[in-house]
């Protein structure tokens, strides 16, 4: 909670600025900006590698967001594609600085407990792989990581466990980029190859280095253009936006109301046995509600569903809509059996009926698709955590706690096998009252 305060105070154009943090009858939360766009890894995903002067003028951003944050004493200690915002009007935002660690002021470090590390594998620093001492010099080695994957389209290292990763990042040198993009200068390959230095003394010692080093570039290197396709949705029906205003005007009321209030927070059983259960299973986790918001509110449809291009915007325009309608044409303009595309946003599609469902007081139908969740493989983890979580609310609302149980103790068993923010996305749907 410190912590995220102290990322609050963070206010630069290329940061994801922290509105308010707060704690609601003991559940803590984060207000942030809203940023339109995608994010790198998606950009990444439809596009392919950057070219060369996207990838300059994306660390020239990133590299004055952490300079900020360096001037700060803040780590952001996670810094990978996922948290870099590309905005259509041109800007690169830093997000999640709010699960950033402050410098220890008495030395200049911040020390981590042992065995305990913040960052994703794949970017994670060497010093922080081993839970070791970290400065902002980690923060360089994460951002060559992600500048390496964003222009050769694959991380330096990669493996098939996070412990080999890791293992990697302690004893393997990256191969050269310039092996894998050899358009790139030498100079500004070489930036790239420093990011990257085992040791931290090897590397930029803070953001200003880089980005003096960058301005130093030479003019081909640059180029100040900027993707003109990071809409997700065609924008002439973003009309449908203001009513998103309008909700999150209404959730900002709500949220002030709340924190006004006073009291104990009294857990209910259901809440406790998922507490016991989590811990007993080695998972401390930060978790909130999922409860109607005003988000969560159906905004009203258009006569009939559009047809979109790609199954990404069919879907991420049903999420505008909020309907079981606008959800079942995912799967209906997209059969999920052509692709495996159109079956990963088929099975988004059928978690969101489930959820709209289990709002609606509709138990049979929203019991259905949970199911369907459920049933899925091994490799489906995170779906089938949605859908025994979807389930434990349908049986808790029923008041069967003999039914509720059994589906706690299932999404127990196979929590640790998914991602750490998809846990705590999962932990948020769960009832507590």
């Amino acid at each position: 909670h410190t912590e995220a305060q102290a990322a609050a105070s963070l206010v630069h154009a290329n940061i994801v600025q922290i509105y308010e943090v707060g704690n609601i009858q003991g559940i803590h939360f984060i207000a942030q900006e809203y940023v339109a766009g995608q994010n790198l890894a998606q950009f990444m995903q439809r596009n392919g590698n950057v070219s060369s002067g996207l990838g300059v003028n994306i660390l020239q951003q990133v590299a004055a967001a952490l300079n900020r944050a360096g001037k700060q004493g803040i780590i952001h200690r996670d810094i990978k594609p996922e948290n870099i915002m590309l905005a259509p009007t041109g800007e690169v935002k830093v997000a999640d600085f709010g699960l950033a660690r402050v410098v220890d002021q008495a030395d200049g470090v911040q020390t981590t407990q042992i065995g305990i590390t913040m960052g994703t594998p794949l970017y994670m620093s060497p010093e922080q792989a081993e839970g070791k001492a970290v400065d902002p010099r980690s923060d360089m080695y994460s951002l060559g990581v992600t500048a390496y994957h964003m222009l050769t389209g694959n991380p330096p290292f990669q493996g098939e466990t996070a412990l080999s990763v890791a293992v990697q990042h302690l004893k393997r040198e990256p191969v050269a980029i310039l092996e894998h993009r050899s358009d790139l200068s030498a100079a500004f390959s070489s930036i790239i190859m420093k990011l990257l230095a085992k040791d931290p003394a090897d590397r930029f010692q803070k953001a200003t280095d880089l980005q003096e080093s960058l301005r130093k570039l030479p003019a081909t290197d640059i180029d100040n253009s900027w993707p003109d396709d990071l809409d997700r949705w065609d924008w002439e029906n973003m009309s449908l936006a203001n009513a998103r205003v309008q909700a999150t005007q209404q959730l900002d009321a709500l949220m002030k109301t709340h924190t006004r209030q006073t009291g104990k927070f009294a857990l209910n059983s259901m809440w406790m046995l998922a507490a016991v259960i989590f811990f007993v299973g080695g998972m401390v986790l930060a978790s909130m509600r999922y409860q109607e918001t005003p988000l969560d509110l159906p905004i009203e449809p258009t006569n009939t569903i559009e047809r979109y291009d790609t199954v990404e915007q069919q879907y991420y325009y049903a999420s505008i809509l909020n309907t079981d309608e606008a959800y079942k044409c995912v799967e209906e303009y997209f059969p999920p059996m052509d692709s495996p595309n159109n079956n990963y946003y088929t099975l988004c599609a059928h978690q969101r009926l489930g959820d709209l469902y289990l709002i609606a007081a509709d138990y049979a139908l929203a019991e259905s698709y949970y199911l369907e969740l459920v049933l899925l493989g091994p490799e489906e983890q995170h779906f089938r955590g949605f859908g025994l979580a979807g389930l434990a609310n349908i049986y808790h609302r029923q008041n069967d706690p003999k039914k509720v149980v059994p589906e706690l103790v299932s999404l127990s068993e196979i929590i640790d096998q998914i991602d750490l923010k998809v846990q705590m996305e999962i932990i948020d749907r769960l009832d507590e009252d």
